[in-house]
């Protein structure tokens, strides 16, 4: 008998609590037994209801009311590592790095121009060869993509008749 009454109250606890502490719940109840006014003119009886409504509506910060509206404030963006190998936890490549950039062996990214093969028909031939030319990362980007590559793409490599063979020691600047 007393275990069950425990699990009675136990049960009506959290809604006792919830009642008891917050101010738009009490007036949502205490509408309830309110007793109804009798009015004097078809004015006052259409005003009345708004009046009601606008009485048990809650109370939220300012913040609160904003921050819904402007999910931007709080958020802040951010590039992650989440590819690791399952078996000894070490780094994986990101795929699309390799795949649309090119480390030089002095730590540089090099990379091409966004749109460069992109609806051609449409542009100019002289913008044309400006997409066509590849361009450096800048310091911040070049960290990044190091750390979204593993050691293999960061190793020196020896190609016969490379383009870039200029470029991969940084002297004579």
């Amino acid at each position: 008998m007393a275990a069950s009454v425990r699990r009675l109250l136990g049960l009506l606890r959290p809604l006792s609590r919830s009642v008891g502490t917050s101010p738009p719940q009490i007036r949502q109840l205490s509408g309830f037994i309110r007793p109804q006014p009798v009015f004097g003119t078809a004015a006052a009886a259409v005003r009345a209801p708004v009046r009601a409504a606008a009485a048990q509506t809650p109370c939220y910060p300012l913040l609160q009311r904003v921050s819904a509206l402007v999910p931007t404030l709080t958020w802040q963006p951010c590039r992650n590592l989440t590819y690791i190998s399952l078996k000894k936890g070490k780094r994986k490549t990101v795929k699309a790095v390799p795949a649309r950039f090119m480390r030089l062996h002095c730590g540089l990214w090099i990379r091409r121009k966004a749109g460069y093969k992109k609806k051609l028909w449409k542009k100019l031939p002289a913008r044309r060869k400006r997409l066509r030319e590849i361009v450096f990362c800048n310091k911040t980007q070049s960290k990044l993509l190091d750390k979204m590559t593993s050691s293999f793409w960061k190793r020196r490599n020896w190609f016969l008749n490379d383009p870039y063979q200029k470029y991969h020691d940084r002297v004579n600047l």
